[in-house]
């Protein structure tokens, strides 16, 4: 009898080895079925599609540049470092077929390289080959394509931010074993110059290349303001967004429907608390300098001067008029002056070239840049300005999100103007309204959809920084009664001075309303 017991233990544990092992076994075939067959040496991280394909991405090293007088003097050559990121494909065994797309940029976390000519030759030059070895020379971020001394890549000179190059790029692959692997070679070099670069003695760069399945968002930025408790005022605003529309803030991803998907934060509609004392230090800040806060690009804060600039600040013969306008007459001005200086676009010769522009030229980057004193612009960053411009019908007869892209994105005309004070740009306004105007054509935009909306309307023509291309004489101004329209560059609207602000300027105080402004130094 007790043998018989033994007897049926053993085979009861037999038989439930039996079912684990066919557990097992049927566990196996089904991942090998719907799954690729991944072998255990990849490194990086990775995710399997919904088709049962994987993909895989790898980051590859760390750059890292190092400048010293051991190192870098004259004659001493180049400064390179170079990372290899990669990216696998293993379709499924079940298609031996796959099909991705991924993302290509980088991430510039600190950057203290700045440029040490008056030209700003890049010093600092990010190249980017694909997996054919090819070098990629344009990117879905606003970057500069250069060659400085033979050297041919991106200018990160002084960028801080994240910036996608390559979006949906392709790969694909007929193998569930090895895949297809696709091998990206980042190169940063400091290139030497023949003047003096001491300026950039012990510089330091921190800089992730990142190769994913979805866009790079931004997003990070504000995760690592928190982190390492950053108080620039570009981090206040960032991490004070929490959901679109709160607090007027919206994040303009590849999820925001209309939006610019730019990675920017940006405020929109009736009055949000956005306002900066800028140019003073006075405890009440006086009206002339209040600015409002367009947004956060790329980590840097974007400022459009609240009312409109004054004449006397400005004023240069060829280029100025000025008319009496009593506010009291028009239920829709929204600023404090009684009588509105206006200016032409260009008066030298009624070309739509920026950089020809003696309003840009004179009146902003001579005039007003020497009112506001050195020890204010040197918080004011110099900047890349999109100056191409967009044709009639992408801006008048289109909503806001075809005249970004025509404007300033992937389908812009590239033309750059390096600066710092401007005007803003046509996406500037139309994104500055509430989200249900984005639908609207901007030549359609009046007072009723946009003077209880768009705190950026003033009621009072304007000009904007961007350009009818396609024309040689007409730019792109905000009627007063809140449309975008052409005008020739000759004729005269008021202007509102607009620029950036160094990355790493510090938030003192405020809470951003206009009797608490936010205080910077």
């Amino acid at each position: 009898m007790a043998k018989e017991n033994v007897r049926n233990i053993l085979l009861a544990i037999i038989f439930v080895l039996i079912l684990v092992v066919i557990a097992l076994f049927i566990g196996r075939f089904t991942y090998s079925y719907l799954g690729a067959q991944v072998d255990n040496l990849l490194e990086g991280e990775g995710e399997v599609t919904a088709t049962g394909d994987t993909i895989i991405f790898s980051k590859g090293n760390d750059l890292s540049i190092n400048a010293s007088t051991d190192n870098f003097y004259t004659g001493s050559g180049n400064l390179t470092d170079t990372t290899n990121p990669q990216v696998r494909l293993i379709a499924s065994s079940k298609t031996n077929n796959a099909n991705s797309t991924y993302y290509v940029g980088f991430r510039i976390n600190e950057n203290t390289f700045t440029y040490s000519t008056t030209n700003n030759t890049a010093e600092l030059i990010l190249t980017i080959r694909d997996e054919n070895g090819n070098i990629v020379q344009s990117s879905s971020d606003t970057l500069s394509y250069v060659t400085v001394n033979g050297v041919s890549g991106f200018d990160i000179t002084n960028k801080t931010g994240v910036f996608n190059v390559v979006i949906d790029h392709p790969i694909s692959t007929t193998s569930s074993t090895t895949g297809i692997t696709h091998t990206w070679t980042f190169t940063l070099t400091f290139v030497n110059l023949s003047n003096d670069q001491s300026i950039n003695e012990n510089a330091t760069l921190d800089i992730d290349v990142i190769l994913q399945k979805d866009r790079i968002l931004s997003t990070i930025f504000a995760n690592n303001c928190n982190e390492k408790n950053i108080a620039t005022l570009a981090c206040k605003v960032a991490t004070i967004y929490t959901i679109d529309g709160e607090d007027g803030l919206y994040y303009h991803d590849a999820d925001l429907t209309n939006g610019a998907e730019d990675n920017s934060y940006r405020y929109a509609g009736a009055n949000p608390n956005n306002y900066v004392c800028f140019g003073s230090d006075e405890n009440i800040c006086p009206s002339d300098n209040l600015y409002r806060i367009i947004g956060v690009f790329n980590e840097q804060i974007k400022l459009i001067k609240w009312d409109y600039a004054n004449s006397d600040i400005l004023k240069t013969d060829g280029a100025y008029n000025s008319t009496n306008f009593n506010a009291s007459n028009s239920s829709l001005y929204k600023g404090v002056k009684s009588i509105i200086n206006r200016y032409n676009w260009n008066s030298s010769t009624n070309t739509n070239n920026w950089s020809e522009s003696n309003l840009n030229m004179v009146n902003l980057n001579s005039n007003y840049l020497n009112y506001l004193g050195n020890e204010w612009t040197s918080l004011i960053a110099d900047s890349k300005w999109q100056v191409g411009g967009a044709s009639y019908g992408n801006v008048v007869s289109s909503t806001v999100k075809t005249a970004y892209n025509y404007e300033i994105a992937n389908n812009a005309e590239y033309t750059e103007w390096i600066g710092k004070i401007g005007l803003m740009y046509v996406s500037d306004y139309g994104y500055a309204a509430s989200p249900e105007n984005w639908t609207i054509n901007m030549g359609n935009l009046n007072a009723d959809s946009n003077i209880n909306n768009n705190w950026m309307f003033m009621g009072i023509s304007e000009w904007t920084i961007s350009r009818r291309s396609g024309s040689t004489d007409r730019s792109f101004f905000v009627n007063n009664t809140g449309y975008l329209n052409i005008s020739r560059t000759n004729d005269i609207f008021s202007i509102r001075p607009v620029f950036y602000l160094n990355s790493n300027v510090s938030y003192v105080s405020g809470d951003g309303t206009q009797s608490d402004p936010y205080r910077v130094n």
